[in-house]
């Protein structure tokens, strides 16, 4: 028992310093070495999206008509694709606050629940914004 314990001491200290010694190699790899292989070195960088808040929604949920929920989220798009973005932000939350008042609480239950909201509300940011609009992130859902 006593020899079984020493060995499997040495199979993880060994794994460890492994681990490290990976690390290390990984730390001195130059910058760029982690580009797919097709990309281009004169190439810009992408843009980064830009993402507007959306002011918090509370509303009551379509059954069981005494709850309540409260969801803050933000819209995902490109630079320069929007020109009045807190105006679509303003259009998108309308529409998700009329959306949320017909969903009842069996349909926000559990992960793929959650997940079947945040789909519905990404379809309804891109048909609001005619397609511009990349995303929308729930940023906090609660409901009571």
């Amino acid at each position: 028992m006593r020899t079984s314990l020493i060995e499997l001491a040495v199979v993880v200290i060994l794994a460890a310093f492994a681990g490290a010694a990976f690390e290390a190699s990984r730390a001195g790899a130059p910058p760029g070495a982690d580009k797919p292989a097709g990309s281009s070195a004169g190439a810009s960088p992408a843009e980064p999206s830009t993402i507007v808040d959306l002011p918090p929604i509370v509303t009551n949920l379509g059954a069981p008509q005494d709850t309540w929920v409260r969801l803050e989220g933000s819209i995902i798009f490109d630079p320069g694709t929007l020109p009045h973005p807190d105006a679509v932000a303003g259009r998108i939350g309308d529409d998700i606050l009329a959306y949320l008042r017909t969903v009842s609480l069996r349909q926000l239950e559990g992960p793929i629940g959650l997940e079947n909201i945040r789909q519905d509300l990404n379809e309804r940011a891109a048909i609001r914004s005619d397609g511009k609009v990349r995303g929308f992130v729930i940023r906090t859902l609660v409901v009571q």
